[in-house]
């Protein structure tokens, strides 16, 4: 590179850094002249005006405040059995309609009985040629004629047979499915003519009237639930709209459960019309406090400062601040038990950025 070029370098390096040192004092000369709007402010008024910040404000007004609890839970049945055959053989007769309604005791089906009922005619025909013998033996007995160990001996072999011949009964119940209680049968799983067992599951018996409730509450809660608490659940309709339906606890789990320190709740909901089915996902609300007129105001208006909560107010079109005690707390808002009056006006946005005095304007107002 020649002399002379390096002079050319050097000196467009320094009218650079020239030109970038002068260049915020250029920019403020320029701008000078516009920082007077068209009302005639000045250049101090224009920029204050410029420093007001905007926020959202709320008056502040008495109003329902309800501490609960919400959690998720399920439907269950009330009560729910797998219905099978107490012994072995073939289905002869189904005689339930999946689906339907039945009372408890009602006949569902039946297996092979006839060994059985064959067996039973066989000792219902001695019955009477044995009580026979224990009415003349009794009879030999009172004139002394026979011995005693003669009378008891017929005495023996007819409690004998009538022993049997309840057995045999009782295996023939055995081959009977009865309902266990009022309910609605589900889909069947055998047909007629199957080789049914013990393990054979035929169908589910359910009973959904009433209706449980099952959910569970973290270890913080587990004081506020037991017998008798009231509770709500909602759960979603075929038209989208959910309504709240009101249910009682009727029992709590003895103890917490040792991997989700949790505790296990059920509550019970009468479901008369069996309009709700079990397995059902719900939205449970406990209610732990209610205050109908308590002063309340958004959680994330409050600052807490050197062991105080602050607020701001609005006040002449400036923020001002304002020390509360609070009481009871919910997920979205705080009791006001001093420091605040009804008709307050309390902003609720930017409370971060705000200072005593502080020019603020209102966007919206609630």
């Amino acid at each position: 590179m020649t002399k002379r070029a390096k002079w050319i370098v050097v000196i467009a390096i320094a009218l650079c850094i020239t030109g970038m040192a002068l260049y915020p004092s250029v920019k403020n000369s320029l701008l000078a002249p516009d920082l007077a709007t068209g009302d005639g402010a000045s250049a101090p008024e224009y920029a204050l005006r410029r420093a007001a910040l905007n926020i959202n404000a709320e008056i502040v007004k008495q109003q329902a405040l309800v501490d609960k609890i919400i959690r998720i839970g399920t439907t269950l049945p009330d009560e729910e059995v797998d219905l099978s055959f107490e012994s072995s053989g073939k289905v002869t007769a189904i005689y339930f309609r999946e689906g339907a309604q039945v009372k408890g005791g009602d006949l569902l089906a039946k297996i092979n009985d006839q060994p059985l009922q064959a067996q039973l005619r066989k000792l219902e025909a001695e019955l009477p040629l044995a009580r026979d013998r224990v009415y003349r033996q009794r009879t030999l007995l009172e004139k002394d004629a026979v011995s005693q160990e003669a009378y008891e001996q017929v005495s023996t072999e007819y409690e004998k047979l009538l022993a049997d011949i309840e057995l045999v009964r009782s295996h023939i119940a055995q081959t009977e499915l009865r309902a266990s209680f009022d309910g609605v049968i589900g889909l069947r799983s055998v047909s007629e003519g199957a080789f049914a067992t013990p393990a054979t599951v035929i169908a589910k018996l359910t009973r959904i009237t009433p209706l449980k409730i099952e959910f569970s509450v973290p270890e913080r809660y587990a004081s506020d639930i037991a017998q008798g608490t009231p509770i709500t659940f909602t759960l979603e309709s075929a038209d989208g709209v959910s309504r709240k339906r009101p249910a009682t606890v009727y029992a709590v789990e003895s103890k917490l459960d040792m991997e989700t320190h949790s505790l296990r709740v059920r509550a019970t909901y009468p479901n008369e019309d069996g309009a709700i089915q079990p397995g059902r996902y719900v939205s449970v609300e406990v209610t732990k406090q209610e205050i109908r007129d308590a002063l309340a105001i958004p959680s994330e208006s409050i600052i807490p400062e050197m062991g105080k909560n602050i607020v701001y107010l609005f006040k002449d079109g400036r923020a001002q601040p304002v020390e509360i005690a609070t009481g009871l707390r919910t997920e979205s808002h705080v009791q006001v038990q001093s420091g605040l009056t009804p008709g307050d006006t309390l902003i609720t946005t930017g409370v971060m950025q705000l200072r005593t005095d502080m020019e603020v304007v209102i966007d919206q107002i609630n």
